[in-house]
């Protein structure tokens, strides 16, 4: 287990952007499939996702959360030492996401700027990691942009978004808790087999062939193990949220808010009842806006706290889980900071 404290560290802001496309998973879908839809509506809980057009990237998104992100906080471009980027949607394969979005937001050449390969973890890797940078001393101030372009027409889970957040060096603010994990035995569960070097795309990848359920596919297709999903999600996350409590000698009842990565209804509440949680604690976004993957941490607490949260202080536990397989739970105390309402793009 990966139990560590983060000193110095002052979580100064969030903002979150999402497509301005709105799609339902019972009316945007062909009539012979009206009723397997409502099916999976009830079990998911995903009634409408949001969708980014053929020309937008993640970086689009991501680089609108920045842009008014800075401008709440209004720091200057040349103070900006760090830009950690964390997605599984690269605009290119080479070069990094991050180098392209330091110049396109105008940073100082001398920013660090690279890209981290993670999804539905994604959030509490790159808060720790950008953390772990500035809590060293010598660099005062960071962002770290988080989200996938992984919506599709035909698949019901997935949506779409980006995300900034921004931490600076303070001596006065109160620890970050993180508890970070990793099992890669459990990689096949949630995986794109073709594209890479294990596998190059080929001819037969970009032929449909049907499932098991009669839908066609591509070979080279997400592939979603969901009882693997399932079981993994629902064994490891509670026991993880248990650890990082007592190791942080926080209780239940001192955190304000749970937030926890939003896979699906019948995950999330199995997650929140293991940890017998009111459900008034653990806002939900999958409704309306669907499994935004390592976006979702972020995109929940902008669209359902931003208000509540903008200069305020609140003690947050945040819980992020999927591909890998990994999973990654931060307890994060906020004051002062900028929660701008959601933004679309």
């Amino acid at each position: 287990m990966a139990l560590s404290t983060l000193h110095n560290v002052r979580f100064a802001g969030m903002a979150s952007c999402i497509p301005r496309r709105e799609i339902s998973n019972l009316e945007d879908c062909p009539p012979s499939q009206r009723s397997e839809r409502e099916r999976l509506v009830r079990n998911i809980g995903i009634q409408t996702r949001r969708i980014c057009p053929e020309w937008q990237c993640f970086s689009d998104l991501a680089f609108v959360a920045a842009e008014k992100l800075l401008d709440e906080l209004q720091w200057q471009r040349d103070e900006i030492d760090v830009l950690i980027v964390v997605t599984q949607s690269p605009d290119y394969l080479i070069p990094a996401t991050a180098i392209i979005l330091q110049d396109r937001l105008g940073l100082a050449h001398g920013t660090i700027a690279f890209d981290v390969n993670l999804g539905c973890s994604g959030y509490p890797f790159g808060l720790h990691m950008l953390g772990s940078m500035i809590s060293a001393g010598g660099l005062k101030k960071g962002l770290v942009l988080v989200g996938d372009k992984s919506a599709t027409i035909m698949d019901p889970l997935f949506s779409d978004a980006g995300t900034a957040t921004a931490l600076e060096f303070d001596a006065s603010a109160p620890p970050m808790y993180f508890d970070l994990n990793s099992d890669g035995s459990g990689y096949k569960a949630i995986m794109l087999p073709a594209g890479g070097h294990r596998e190059p795309y080929g001819i037969e990848h970009v032929i449909p062939k049907r499932d098991e359920h009669g839908f066609l596919r591509l070979p080279a297709d997400l592939v979603l193990d969901g009882p693997a999903v399932l079981s993994f999600s629902t064994q490891r996350v509670p026991p993880a949220v248990e650890r990082l409590l007592e190791y942080s000698q926080v209780d239940k009842e001192q955190i304000d808010h749970f937030i926890f990565h939003q896979a699906n209804r019948l995950i999330n509440e199995t997650i929140r009842k293991k940890l017998r949680l009111p459900a008034e604690k653990v806002p939900s976004t999958l409704h309306d806006l669907g499994n935004t993957s390592g976006a979702s941490l972020p995109v929940t607490l902008t669209a359902r706290l931003h208000e509540q949260l903008d200069g305020a202080k609140a003690r947050l536990l945040l819980s992020g889980f999927g591909v890998g397989l990994s999973w990654g739970t931060a307890i994060v105390d906020v004051n002062k900071a900028r929660f701008p309402a959601m933004t679309e793009a």
